[in-house]
């Protein structure tokens, strides 16, 4: 049997930062889909996101288990990815550095996505499979002036939810009759992080970095804070308290003590004036870089793509039409596009439809050459 008759069975790992979401295909279709949310402070238990990996292989095994899916009949294990150095967008095979790296975290980012990879390679190990990620957090299109600080040897690199806003954004191109290469969009990924970068030409030139302290703060983090206050308050707490208010403990945990948007929004529709504050807040800052990322493409917008968990909430939606509207049409595609975004190009790739490409284990950007930056 030729690979492009060969049925495959691809398993989709998919870790948030307040879910696991597994997804089974059989070639392009879908077998079984699941998701399970998990409060912060259930994951704030381990110290570390490394530490999640023995909680989340179970959540998976018995996810399987509920659904008869033996582990070992499942031919190729593919993860959302991170946390390694920045990578190119494409299909990227899983092998060992790839995998050290994202333990170790070389990219700079704890972003949970990373799990994706840790479980997908431990999953192959462990029944003799390959493993693959796709256009994980670190994909790194930046444009120049979009790396430059105010200190020297400090630069800005791409932390986003690539995945999703390439995935979305492909789609509403190919809705409007184009290609994704031929548009500029602003795409707003709204979750228990929240993202938001300009897409010129099929590159992501700018965007904030959600998981490092960059944008809106959201159900799990703290957002852009002034500088000056978050020194004093590292001066009374541990940097991996700040640390974890960036990426885990921010947002609604620290405001709230709870992740679960759902809690949070009866709160506001209940009228509790913190929750009300709070609530409209997250939606007023989201406003704020949609208009930021306009700049950047020049005013030259073709559409504001909102996608992500929090979109089931029609009162952010219609909060950020109010303000942003202006701007260029908005869409909206609620949840996620990501099992799907990863699921066909590699089942292209293992048709030899598709590169498959192999981890470099170096940036794809490590400063400006000649510059004394």
């Amino acid at each position: 049997m030729s690979v492009q008759e060969k049925i495959w069975k691809i398993l989709v790992i998919n870790p948030g930062s307040t879910s696991t979401k597994v997804s089974l295909f059989e070639n392009e279709t879908l077998v079984f889909e699941e998701s399970l949310f998990h409060d912060a402070p259930q994951l704030l238990q381990f110290a570390h996101v490394n530490l999640q990996v023995p909680f989340r292989y179970q959540v998976i095994l018995d996810m399987l288990k509920e659904h008869g899916v033996d582990p070992e009949t499942i031919d190729v294990y593919v993860g959302r990815g991170g946390s390694a150095y920045s990578q190119p967008s494409g299909v990227t095979r899983v092998d060992r550095k790839l995998y050290d790296d994202t333990v170790a975290a070389v990219g700079g980012s704890e972003h949970p996505a990373k799990l994706g990879v840790m479980l997908a390679w431990k999953f192959a190990r462990e029944f003799g499979r390959e493993a693959f990620t796709l256009n994980p957090t670190n994909v790194d299109e930046f444009c120049d002036y979009a790396r430059v600080t105010g200190i020297k040897g400090i630069y800005r690199t791409s932390h986003s939810h690539v995945l999703n806003q390439k995935a979305v954004a492909g789609y509403h191109a190919a809705s409007m009759g184009k290609k994704y290469e031929d548009c500029r969009f602003i795409v707003c990924h709204i979750d228990g992080g929240i993202t938001c970068s300009a897409h010129e030409h099929g590159r992501m030139i700018d965007g904030n970095m959600g998981a490092d302290g960059e944008g809106p703060f959201s159900p799990t983090r703290a957002g852009s804070v002034p500088i000056p206050a978050l020194l004093d308050y590292a001066e009374s707490h541990s940097l991996e308290d700040v640390r974890l208010l960036m990426t885990r403990s921010g947002g609604f945990v620290s405001l709230f003590g709870t992740a679960d948007s759902d809690a949070v929004h009866q709160m506001k529709e209940d009228g509790d004036p913190k929750a009300v504050l709070v609530w409209n807040a997250m939606i007023y800052q989201i406003c704020k870089l949609v208009g930021e990322m306009s700049t950047v493409l020049c005013g030259k917008v073709d559409g504001i793509l909102l996608t992500g968990g929090l979109m089931r909430f029609d009162d952010i939606i219609e909060g950020i039409r109010k303000r942003c509207e202006w701007i260029a049409p908005i869409s909206v595609y609620p949840g996620e596009m990501e099992q799907e975004a990863l699921a066909y190009p590699v089942l292209r790739a293992l048709r030899g439809q598709e590169k498959i490409l192999t981890y470099q284990g170096k940036p794809v950007w490590s400063g400006f050459e000649g510059m004394d930056l």
